[in-house]
């Protein structure tokens, strides 16, 4: 079908184009309690094209068409005609097309990639299970997906690249019964058979689940020194990669340049060390992805993006990236980060960074209130509101590690001076 489609590409002669295949194969199994309910095996093949026209201006539109197995030779060419057509209405500042590479990169050499795909979540699903063991709260159902993808990017430009990824996911929901009927949904994703990672983060949500069946909305709103862990730390620094990237600072949303300190940290706190993870070799327009340096002790080095955005700024293009790496050592164990008096905030009803303004927060579901004497209080209710603006001075971050398919680094970071509001009284 590529073949075909680039002959009727050349036919069509837009000004650029650019052609993505992904060949996904899966293996996924569905769990009720501890019983398997269904298992399920997709192998699906999809192509994306991106036409580029240009006008008398030197403006620049593009748009992006779906192919799907099975389309005719006139299908296809009317699909790539509309689709020009298209582009015609969504014209941009001009701009040059991604530098031209050649490379086929061999499969890792990773469990996850030499295994069966049924026999990689197997794997997974006997370590999620194996977490199941908490004599109060259970796990309700649970999914897990392992997937490979096979990528291949062509370019009129005369990129022609090609790798394989794979990577394991699901969700499942702990629930506790008493002294009242709770669930906690939890989604994971991982490069690697992370299965003592996983083993333990069921253990883990099923011990918070038992917790929140009984917590006690007695949270007092005030300031409090707000304790993250988790992928929830990876939500506040992925305000640093937000602000930092080129589609927001070209059209202006953030005034951020290579060279500023876009973090200044008290003495006594932590200056952020972050990176930026390569998750793939290409990313979907075919740039070359590399790790880089986004902050170096709170000073931005690199500007990462799309290719268009990127060359409006006069940067290099690097690729979107999706994993962030926080290369902080730790001032502190776990444990000393907790000491009270603090709020170790573990779930919410919905955690977000908003990085327009700075703004995080959400609704408490389960809090440990822990007090300067060491007591701990399972609390619920009430919410987090707070800029990062007013608080980036005053973080500090874990010695202990935290993995996932979207960021490494400090498992922990306390936030000093977070505005909390106590549960709402109910009517």
């Amino acid at each position: 079908m590529i073949e075909l489609t680039v002959k009727l590409l050349k036919e069509l002669a837009p000004a650029a184009w650019r052609i993505e295949k992904n060949e996904d194969e899966s293996a996924e199994l569905f769990f009720v309690r501890e019983q398997l309910d269904t298992r399920r095996f997709k192998d699906v093949s999809r192509l994306r094209v991106t036409v580029f026209r240009d006008d008398a201006d030197g403006n620049r539109g593009f748009t992006g068409v779906d192919l799907t197995p099975g389309l005719t030779e006139e299908e296809i060419r009317r699909k790539l005609e509309e689709g020009y057509y298209a582009a015609s209405f969504a014209m941009n500042p001009g701009f040059e097309q991604p530098d031209p590479v050649q490379a086929e990169i061999p499969p890792a050499d990773t469990p996850l990639m030499r295994l069966p795909l049924y026999e990689s979540a197997g794997r997974m699903a006997a370590a999620l299970l194996a977490g199941n063991d908490h004599p109060q709260a259970f796990l309700n159902s649970a999914e897990i997906f392992a997937e490979r993808t096979h990528t291949r990017i062509l370019s009129s430009e005369g990129t022609d690249v090609s790798w394989t990824q794979a990577k394991v996911k699901g969700e499942f929901v702990a629930q506790c019964r008493e002294p009242e009927d709770v669930e906690i949904y939890k989604d994971f994703e991982y490069d690697e058979l992370e299965e003592d990672a996983l083993t333990a983060l069921v253990r883990e949500t099923l011990a918070f689940a038992a917790d929140r069946a009984r917590a006690q909305k007695i949270l007092a709103s005030g300031e409090y020194d707000l304790v993250l862990t988790g992928e929830n730390v990876r939500e506040i620094l992925d305000y640093y990669l937000t602000r930092a990237s080129a589609y927001m600072i070209y059209p202006g949303y953030s005034s951020w340049q290579r060279g500023a300190l876009v973090q200044p940290a008290e003495k006594g706190y932590e200056s952020l060390d972050l990176g930026l993870k390569a998750s793939a070799p290409f990313s979907n327009e075919g740039i070359p992805m590399k790790d880089r340096v986004l902050l170096d002790m709170g000073v931005l080095k690199t500007i990462p993006g799309i290719n268009r955005f990127c060359r409006y700024l006069d940067t290099e293009p690097t690729g979107e990236y999706r994993k962030l790496s926080c290369d902080n050592e730790g001032s502190c164990s776990l444990a000393e980060l907790k000491k009270g008096p603090c709020l170790w905030a573990v779930t919410f009803s919905d955690f977000q960074m908003d990085p327009m303004s700075g703004y995080f927060g959400g609704e408490i579901r389960l809090a440990y209130l822990i007090g300067e004497d060491g007591s701990v209080t399972p609390v619920t209710g009430g919410s987090v509101s707070a800029s990062i603006l007013e608080a980036q001075g005053r973080l500090l971050l874990s010695k202990e590690r935290f993995t996932s398919a979207r960021y490494e680094g400090p498992a922990g970071i306390r936030i000093c001076g977070v505005s909390v509001a106590g549960p709402k009284e109910e009517m």
